[in-house]
This record gives C-alpha cells, structure tokens and sequence, in this order.
C-alpha cells in the first residue's frame, strides 16, 4: 500500500511540476508578453523624426512588458531610415512620406506598415499677424519671390525662410503638396529635424517653416492653408490637403520578433501612444 500511494504522490509531483514550467514559458504568448522563451532579442530602429516619439514611447513601454527585447531607435530623417533598413543595417526604418518610385526599384523588397496619419503645418512665430496664406503666396514666400511680411498682410519685415533637408520626409510631403514641386529658395535655412524647425521659428519673429502638427504647440503659430486649418479633424477630414502616412518599413516580411513590436504599435495601447503624440491613429 505504501509503495502504491508512494506511486500516485510521484505522479501528481510530476504533473504538478509539468502544468507549472507550461505557465512559465511553455504557453502561448500573452497580450503582455510576446517572447515564449524569454532569449534576448535586439530591434533597431531609425529614420524619420517625425515617426520617432512614437516609436521611442512604443519601444519604451512594450520593453516594460517584455523586459528581454532592446529596442534602439534613432533620428536622421526618412531617407537615411529607407536606406538603413534597405541594406539591412536596422530592422524597421521610419518614414513620414510613401517610398519614392526610384526607392521601390533599388529596394524592392520593402514592404511599409502604416502606423499614422500626419499634416504638416506652415508655422510662423506666435507675434506674426499673419494667421492665413494662400497656397500661392506660401509658394512664392518659399521659392523667393514674396520676401517682406507686407505683401502677405502683415509687418514691414523681412521674410526668413526655414527648410529641411533633402533626406526629410517632411520636407518631401510639403515640396509635393503645398509647393506643387516647386522651387525653395536658396537662401533658406536649413534645419535638420522638426524640433530644430520649431525652436528657430519660435526664436525669429520674422521666420517661416513647416513641421509635423505634432509638434506645434503655443511656442509657434500655424496658419491657415488655402482657409483651412492645419488640424487633426481636418487631417482625417481629408480636407486639410497636406498630409501624409506615417510609416515604419521592413525588408521583406518582419521576423516574428519584428512584427510582435509592430503589432503593439498597431494595437489599442499603441494607437493610444500615437494620439498622445498629437497625431491620428490609423486604426
């Protein structure tokens, strides 16, 4: 008798034991956890500024809930992000523009995941009277030709021009939809990121930019474009015209480990982070 209960006390240990290392790491992954074996795992990231507190914020927390992923995400603008990932020096690059037609025949293997949508705004310091420009004076300020505050209505002031770099996706939604392609002037100023673009306007009362209606805030002023403006609501409207995808890209089908970071993006929490950051969730 004793060696026979001895039997079933090994027996329920042993299953006890089983059904115990199942609830450890065996199991299906939870809405917490996407990582079964808990191995370390490493995403970089880098690319468009825009994209970028969205994706340090997403990175941050969903490492909170999977404590064995590192997470690096860097700036240096949409085109630098394309590349990076195109030859595989980063797993996700950011964009805030589509891919260009000659990015899709170098790199064709890249595949975008859509995680926003954006505006981009025509910003001006907050003193500037000037609340509201037509699509063609905001051409003829940028390529040049209108070059004092008093032919748009306001001060008898020179006009300073601010713009991004070529790499910007910023840069390329605002050269295609409110210039119409055209011509920035050379003697604008170049910053290199949205946060530069707002803090040079807000510290020149004669300035003029554009950057991500994410970033404006009562620092700088955006005006009106063509009478309508540059907000959320109108963005999802459609009836505010300068707007774009905000992206994240991959080569090829993201890694399981991949796409677990940009399902958490894409999922409630991570669209919650998006509208935190002043931008529309796409989802």
């Amino acid at each position: 008798m004793k060696r026979y209960l001895g039997l079933i006390f090994g027996l329920l240990l042993i299953s006890s034991f089983v059904s115990f290392s199942g609830c450890i790491g065996g199991g299906p992954a939870d809405s917490n956890s996407v990582s079964a074996n808990n191995q370390p795992v490493t995403i970089k990231i880098s690319g468009s500024t825009t994209v970028l507190p969205i994706a340090e914020e997403a990175a941050k927390k969903f490492m909170m809930k999977n404590p064995n992923y590192n997470i690096e995400v860097s700036g240096g603008g949409s085109g630098f992000g394309v590349k990076q990932v195109a030859e595989g020096l980063v797993d996700i690059g950011m964009a805030s523009r589509d891919l260009k037609a000659e990015e899709k025949e170098k790199y064709p293997n890249l595949i975008t995941h859509s995680i926003a949508l954006d505006g981009v705004a025509v910003v001006v310091h907050p003193e500037n009277p000037v609340s509201d420009l037509t699509q063609e004076q905001v051409k003829k300020i940028f390529s040049g030709e209108i070059t004092n505050w008093k032919e748009v209505g306001g001060p008898d002031a020179p006009i300073n021009v601010y713009t991004r770099d070529e790499e910007s996706g910023t840069r390329e939604v605002f050269w295609e939809k409110a210039l119409g392609k055209g011509k920035i002037t050379e003697k604008a100023t170049v910053v290199n990121s949205n946060g530069a673009m707002k803090t040079a306007v807000k510290q020149d009362k004669n300035g003029i930019g554009y950057l991500s209606i994410g970033y404006v805030d009562s620092t700088i002023k955006a005006v009106k474009f063509n009478g309508v403006e540059p907000t959320e609501e109108n963005v999802k409207k459609g009836i505010y015209k300068v707007s774009r995808a905000l992206n994240m890209i991959t080569n090829g089908e993201p890694s399981p480990a991949v796409q677990a970071y940009l399902d958490y993006v894409l999922s409630p929490e991570g669209q919650e982070i998006v509208r935190e950051k002043g931008y529309l969730p796409i989802k």
